[in-house]
């Protein structure tokens, strides 16, 4: 595919980052970068470590404040919302990934699961029986009941994927498995989100990673590069 837009997509951006700069100590991670995410689109951001990668991610999700320039999600401006709704966007609109899963240890992968459902106002038997949903689809339906310290790495990660939001930000989610792991947590990601329109933001240093999303586009000292993706 091209760098242009994807999946027959011709509707606004559901996230348009613009001009971000931050800077952390002396160090400025971002310089000025511009990217476009649009609903049921995976977008790919590659680049050398410290490029800045993840403090976009962490823009882009409302996890962090940039020094200057604008985050909009469906017209509202993340740097001038008040804590209180930033928590509920990250609650019930936006899904975060990290590398190792970030699961609660004190409860089970299936309550882990259901928890941003409840949060959100979802009933607990309503909210276990969809997180049961998803964890099957990521082949860990029979680790429900177990908690994060049970599971192995690739287990915890995937029932990390599972909550179900308008865009999922996923920093290096195939990190911790093995390459058979990786490619069934990409096929089932690639395949929920065409199906609901969920947007990806997928940070990653695996090439055939990448090559799962619409577009790629490069980090490069603190600056985005846009690159076309092979279908």
């Amino acid at each position: 595919m091209t760098s242009g837009d994807t999946n027959g997509t011709t509707a606004g951006p559901l996230l348009a980052a613009r001009d971000l700069v931050k800077v952390h100590g002396r160090t400025e991670a971002l310089r000025g970068a511009s990217v476009d995410l649009r609903a049921g689109e995976i977008l790919a951001v590659t680049g050398a470590s410290g490029s800045g990668k993840s403090t976009l991610l962490h823009c882009l999700a409302g996890i962090v404040r940039p020094d200057a320039g604008s985050v909009t999600y469906r017209g509202e401006r993340l740097r001038e919302l008040p804590e209180k709704r930033l928590s509920t966007l990250r609650r019930t609109d936006f899904g975060v990934v990290f590398q190792f899963g970030q699961l609660i240890p004190e409860l089970t992968a299936l309550d882990n699961v259901a928890l941003p459902l409840m949060l959100a106002g979802t009933g607990r038997a309503e909210a276990r029986a969809r997180a049961g949903e998803w964890l099957e689809r990521f082949g860990v339906r029979g680790q429900g009941e177990s908690r994060p310290g049970e599971m192995s790495g690739g287990q915890a990660q995937r029932a990390a994927l599972v909550t179900g939001p308008k865009a999922v930000f996923a920093d290096e989610p195939t990190g911790a498995l093995d390459s058979l792991a990786s490619e069934q947590v990409m096929a089932t990601l690639t395949h929920t989100a065409r199906e609901t329109g969920t947007a990806v933001l997928l940070v990653t240093h695996d090439a055939q990673v990448a090559a799962y999303a619409d577009r790629e586009v490069q980090l490069r000292d603190g600056t985005v590069a846009p690159l076309g993706v092979a279908a």
